[in-house]
């Protein structure tokens, strides 16, 4: 595990050559039967695995404002070098992950069984304890900043937990140190995965998972493997699209620009404050020249009238108007590129809907639907892995199934609360199905706890459809015989 910290003196595309996005590492096998495969498909799989690595870890580095302006170099006026960085690849990335991470991933039941949905509420509690929220913030800052993210899951001993406590943990670990290998088969299923990291010697160790079997390789020989009872592989990659695209490689070319234009633009106001002075047919000596620059004053005498004598600053003072505006648009085209909200101010007169579509803020939400699907296909298969820990372990019922439990990406929950509360109340009244209802109007962020504590007050508010109809048949049945009865009567009062 050699270091990679290094400066970013090189432009991103000198480090990708070219080839944006990190790239999928795609076996010809379709399964590995035995340590000799295993050592075979990490040595074809690392040449790929360290060129990711490096564009990884240069983009790690930039968005925590290690950027190229910090290493320019000037051949003029050298002395003048100001280095500013507008670290707006930090920007972005803490928007993304705001925007997808800010709330935790929930699970969420598809039935409407209570004993699945006590299931599911019981497994969202066992998350929460493992701090799921907070391993979805780091997975989802290795997403936006380097293209891709892992998550690690592993089983606990009894004796390792507390009590109420799942019997499992995991992380999201750093991708420059862990990568997927994945077989050519339909679908391109995980083959395996690798973790590198360190021995007790300091030598390097590549933990290979496949679903029957973990070899220890080092120094391209197996020395150690044991039985993987998960029958998965840990290690499930998280990438940020299908592209596997960082959100700063997308813009990071107008990032070097603002960087440069704002640099320059500081050099030019030093350059003008500091400008040359240039004398005019007289001449002065350094003592008289550092005299005047102490004292702010000199005294030239012109000796020939047809040639006066005068002294001037060599200055040209850069607009920055201009300068402004051209910063300004780097900046929205890059904005644009993103799909992130602008920074407009409001002109009066806008309602908060107008503001909202007016700035962005709808296309914002639009884009982060379109990568939504990514995140939850690499979520079902961490599920799998949990689902079939906690099954093993007996702390969670063996009728709970992948198909029982969909996921929710949740976001913004405040944003028009009062459209979504009128959406809740017509759901309801029209009869939908109230735990349906509450996950449509996405006013909460575990809508599945939600609909649990709530059903004994929509219960008593809303009747179900077999309710109702149990009324209307009463109704009728009564009608019935109060007719039957008025018939008799009139027979008799007839007679």
């Amino acid at each position: 595990m050699d270091s990679l910290f290094h400066k970013n003196k090189k432009y991103f595309h000198e480090v990708c050559h070219g080839h944006y996005g990190r790239k999928m590492i795609i076996s010809k096998r379709t399964s590995i039967s035995d340590a000799a495969e295993a050592i075979e498909e990490l040595e074809r799989a690392l040449p790929i695995h360290n060129q990711n690595r490096r564009e990884i870890d240069y983009l790690y580095h930039y968005v925590s404002g290690d950027q190229p302006i910090l290493y320019r170099q000037k051949d003029v006026r050298p002395e003048i070098n100001n280095k500013i960085v507008e670290n707006h690849a930090w920007e972005i990335t803490r928007f993304a992950i705001a925007q997808n991470h800010g709330e935790p991933i929930q699970y969420v039941s598809v039935g409407d069984s209570k004993e699945i949905s006590e299931e599911v509420e019981k497994l969202n509690r066992f998350l929460k304890v493992r701090s799921k929220d907070y391993h979805d913030v780091v997975m989802g800052d290795w997403q936006s900043s380097c293209g891709t993210a892992y998550k690690d899951v592993w089983s606990l001993r009894k004796n390792e937990v507390d009590d109420g406590e799942p019997m499992l943990d995991f992380e999201a670990p750093d991708p420059r140190y862990n990568f997927v290998i994945y077989s050519k088969g339909r679908g391109k299923p995980s083959l395996m995965s690798v973790s590198i990291q360190k021995d007790d010697e300091d030598r390097t160790v590549y933990y290979c998972s496949t679903k029957s079997m973990v070899y220890l390789i080092r120094d391209g020989k197996c020395v150690g493997s044991h039985i993987n009872g998960h029958g998965r592989i840990r290690l499930i990659e998280f990438p940020n699209n299908p592209r596997r695209l960082s959100d700063v490689e997308l813009v990071i070319t107008i990032w070097d620009g603002i960087n440069n234009v704002q640099s320059n633009r500081l050099d030019g106001v030093e350059q003008f404050v500091q400008a040359f002075i240039k004398f005019v047919n007289c001449e002065i000596d350094e003592t008289t020249f550092l005299r005047m620059c102490k004292i702010g004053a000199l005294k030239v005498k012109t000796v020939n009238p047809s040639m006066p004598a005068d002294v001037n600053s060599v200055a040209n003072e850069l607009d920055q108007q201009q300068t402004q505006t051209l910063k300004d648009d780097l900046y929205k085209s890059a904005l644009t590129v993103l799909g992130m909200p602008g920074r407009e101010q409001n002109t009066g007169g806008d309602t908060g809907q107008a503001v909202y579509l007016r700035n962005g803020w709808d296309f914002a939400e639009q884009r982060a639907k379109i990568d939504e699907p990514v995140t939850k296909r690499s979520e079902r298969e961490f599920l799998k892995v949990v689902l079939n820990i906690l099954k093993t372990k007996q702390q969670i019922s063996s009728k709970l199934t992948i198909a029982d439990i969909d996921i929710k990406v949740t976001r913004n929950k405040t944003d028009n609360m009062l459209v979504k509360a009128q959406a809740l109340i017509y759901l309801l009244e029209k009869g939908i199905h109230p735990k349906i209802a509450i996950q449509t109007c996405d006013l909460w962020g575990d809508p599945e706890k939600i609909y649990i504590l709530s059903k004994p007050y929509l219960d008593a508010l809303y009747k179900t459809a077999a309710e109702k109809q149990a009324e209307l048949d009463a109704e009728q049945q009564r009608n019935l015989q109060l007719a039957s009865a008025t018939k008799k009567s009139e027979g008799g009062d007839g007679s």
